[in-house]
């Protein structure tokens, strides 16, 4: 990561990251609950990230991200694992009933042994400022997070064509999955 993507929004806080050396080999604390933040797709992929919380660092240890699958399928994922785990947190969509059950993906989670935080409903612009905040004390393990690293460097402000000028809202593909459970932990995890 030695250019910024034009627009990307945590440009500058991952650079800095990868200057003071805080991407690389961050391992498993057993003695750390591990805390998950995800955004769930439904025709698009779930991407969730697993962190430990130290003093005032903020290890993200692992990241998960596939697409097409049913809820329990991720939580096989997350028992396989075998983290000790705290909060999960997950975005306010997830209370939102299926027409198939006329249960909410929160109910259906809550049956699997998963029981989600709901992260605030508060604006893109709000949840992008609060991740920024967050960057400064996080470390990433360079491998296990690889994809989601991806992610966070390719998140980025639309771009006006006609009037060449980024637009106020980000695009919304691949890397957006990534960038957005990242923003469900910042404004979700309280100390």
């Amino acid at each position: 990561f030695n250019v910024p993507m034009s627009g990307a929004y945590y440009a500058r806080q991952l650079m800095e990251a990868e200057e003071k050396g805080r991407i690389g080999n961050v391992p498993y604390n057993p003695s750390i609950p591990v805390y998950t933040a995800w955004d769930l797709g439904v025709g698009d992929a779930t991407a969730i990230w697993f962190a430990q919380i130290a003093g005032q660092e903020f290890r993200f240890i692992d990241y998960y991200e596939t697409s097409g699958e049913p809820l329990d399928h991720y939580i096989r994922v997350l028992q396989e694992k075998k983290y000790v785990y705290g909060d999960h947190y997950a975005p306010h969509d997830i209370e939102v009933r299926e027409l198939a059950t006329g249960k909410s993906r929160i109910e259906i989670a809550r049956e699997l042994g998963i029981n989600f935080q709901v992260a605030p409903k508060l604006s893109i612009d709000e949840g992008i400022d609060a991740t920024r905040r967050l960057l400064p004390m996080v470390w990433f393990d360079r491998i296990k997070c690889e994809r989601g690293l991806n992610a966070l460097k390719n998140y980025r402000k639309d771009y006006d064509e006609t009037n060449k000028t980024f637009k106020n809202h980000p695009v919304h593909d691949w890397a957006s999955h990534g960038a957005d459970a990242l923003r469900y932990f910042a404004v979700s995890y309280k100390k």
